[in-house]
């Protein structure tokens, strides 16, 4: 029953080869007739084959056989012997795609004269595709006796890909040791290695018995980070941007998140982190290469919004202030209704990642109806991570408020001390699918003046994505094949000053909505407390909610880079809770190939106007 197992596995290594070997070349596709002909006038014969797509498409662009069809000087019997040959050819190329006991018959039909080329015809009967009986996983290596990698052992075994009653292919056994191998070597074991394969076919029964040797090798642990590449800054801070411990457990991921921090920290405009395997497992040196950024830089910025019309901006980094050795961000903006100056100082992390900020920001802008001349002042600390940032710091404001009714501007001042945090847990960042992020501030302080008054500050968001195709998959265990399921996107903010009646607040501490990434179909922070001139001022409560639609597309039944959404937004402002009154906005969106731009364009209920909003990139 079994007399051809050694065969068909032999087989599998050739053809996998010359598949792969050949597969990368420009070959044009033919047409999706049932049999398809490559020839000119000039050739020495016409290849016509019919099969299965998957096989025809396979034969026709990698049989050995098409490589003598342009040699016109071929007599008959050299055409005999190269159909022979392409007997054997096609057996293991289609062995490849799982068929191991194949009818493949290949004719010479006779031509009606010497001028025409004779027609090779080759016709595939494939039969039922082999498929996989029992799979068998063995490890060697630190790995098979550690008693701490019980957990990595049965994870490595449910993960394997190519399971029991699935279709051998060779594209799926490949996939599958590489699948294996690669979880394998990003977790402690960094020269593991498959120290045996075998495919086991029976073409009798249509079964493959696969059974492979997982060879661990020892599992290595970081020793002293080696760096390279530094002039002008201390070695302290490329330990402290990386947070690689010697001694802890070798892990990919800590590797690229360590390589990701000093790529993100500005400091460096190339960055490599490797592990170094040829010495001791047990303190195996991390080399960091590093190439330094400019010490300075400026950048000029020509941009423009709906929301903001023409944006001019010229941006200064000195990435070590003489004196303090901390990084300067010095920013200029103009744009129609917000001119602002501003300069950011923070110092280099410690080892938690923890930077001191300060801060001076001076703005004018125009806040609903009025006009607004604001002072900003801040210092404190912040923490960046990988999904969680958190915020403390004193802040002064002062703003001054005018509008054309009034003759004497509204002076007000406060201090406050505030916490910041942001959650992310996004799948995928710029696009995200699923996932979720949260976001709060909290603020207490006082107003300045005569007669200071106290109050506090709250301000949270919300954002989810979910997608029901992507759930179901999930929870039966089956999460491929998700490209083009569509999303439910969801966003919610609410804020809210307590405080006594009357008190004079900056106006920069209160809360307006509309605009791109508010309510959609209003002008920007338009939407506040309506006075009764009919001026909007911001307001002390605000609550705001969206949801949306998106639907990747497919253009010729192929999922394209473009992507259909339809919105409801709603918010509202005011003094009062009870006098929230949300105004609505609805519209559709346009996503780019090119990046993360939107283009949106919605209908705000209320004002009964179309509007268009256009918003670049993701942040949350």
């Amino acid at each position: 029953m079994r007399r051809h197992a050694w065969l068909a596995a032999l087989v599998l290594a050739g053809a996998a080869s010359q598949v792969n070997a050949q597969v990368s070349g420009a070959v044009t596709p033919l047409s999706g007739t049932p049999n398809s002909a490559v020839a000119t006038t000039r050739d020495a014969f016409t290849l016509e084959v019919q099969a299965p797509d998957d096989i025809r498409l396979l034969l026709t662009q990698h049989l050995d056989l098409q490589r003598y069809r342009t040699l016109t000087d071929l007599s008959n019997d050299e055409i005999d012997r190269l159909m022979q040959q392409a007997q054997q050819d096609a057996r293991q190329l289609i062995g490849t795609l799982g068929y191991f006991a194949p009818d493949i018959r290949i004719e010479r039909q006779p031509t009606p004269d010497t001028t025409t080329a004779p027609v090779i015809h080759i016709t595939v009967v494939p039969g039922e595709p082999t498929r996989v009986a029992d799979v068998q996983i063995a490890f060697t290596g630190a790995l098979a006796h550690d008693p701490d990698a019980v957990a990595l052992r049965a994870q490595l075994q449910s993960g394997w890909s190519l399971r029991s009653g699935d279709r051998f292919t060779q594209n799926a056994w490949d996939a599958a040791k590489q699948g294996l191998l690669r979880r394998l070597t990003t977790q402690h074991y960094a020269t593991g290695r498959i120290s045996t394969a075998l495919a086991d076919i029976d073409p009798a029964t249509q079964q493959a018995h696969l059974s492979l040797t997982l060879d661990s090798g020892p599992a290595y642990r970081l020793g002293a980070l080696d760096i390279s590449g530094l002039q002008r800054y201390d070695p302290t801070l490329v330990w402290q941007l990386a947070r690689l411990s010697p001694g802890a457990p070798y892990n990919q991921a800590d590797l690229v998140a360590a390589q990701q921090r000093l790529a993100d920290s500005g400091y460096f405009d190339s960055v490599f982190v490797s592990l170094d395997t040829t010495g001791d497992a047990n303190a195996a040196p991390v080399h960091i290469k590093l190439r330094e950024a400019k010490l300075q830089k400026v950048v000029v910025g020509v941009g423009a919004s709906t929301d903001s019309g023409p944006r001019l901006s010229i941006e200064h980094t000195h990435h070590k202030v003489p004196g303090i050795d901390w990084r300067a961000v010095s920013k200029l903006q103009l744009e129609r209704d917000n001119s602002a100056i501003g300069s950011e100082l923070t110092s280099p992390p410690n080892a938690d990642n923890w930077r001191w900020v300060a801060s001076g920001l001076l703005q004018n802008q125009r806040l609903g109806s009025v006009d607004v001349s604001s002072v900003q002042l801040r210092g404190g600390r912040k923490q960046t991570q990988q999904r969680i940032d958190r915020n403390i710091y004193l802040q002064y404001d002062r703003a001054e408020s005018a509008d054309s009714d009034r003759t004497e501007p509204q002076i007000a001042q406060s201090i406050t001390v505030n916490y910041v945090f942001t959650v992310r847990y996004y799948d995928h960042l710029p696009f995200p699918a699923s996932g979720w992020g949260w976001g709060a501030e909290m603020g207490g302080g006082a107003t300045l003046g005569s007669q200071p008054q106290t109050y506090s500050r709250l301000l949270t968001r919300w954002q989810g994505f979910w997608s029901p195709a992507r759930a179901r998959a999930v929870a039966a265990g089956n999460a491929e094949n998700l490209a083009g399921a569509g999303r439910l996107a969801m966003r919610a903010s609410a804020g809210a000053i307590i405080a006594a009646d009357g008190i004079a607040l900056p106006s920069t501490q209160l809360f307006l909505a509309g605009g791109d990434n508010s309510v959609r179909g209003y002008a920007l922070r338009s939407l506040g407390v309506t006075l009764a001139d009919g001026s909007v001022a911001a307001g002390r409560y605000l609550a705001s909610a969206s949801a949306e639609w998106q639907q990747p597309l497919r253009l010729n039944g192929r999922l394209s880079a473009w992507e259909g959404t339809v919105f409801v937004d709603a918010g509202a402002v005011a003094n009062q809770t009870q006098e929230l009154t949300p105004k609505v906005g609805v519209g559709a969106r346009w996503n780019s190939p090119v990046g993360p731009l939107q283009v949106d364009l919605a209908y705000g209920v209320d004002v009964q106007r179309f509007r268009l909003h256009m918003n670049l990139g993701f942040t949350f």
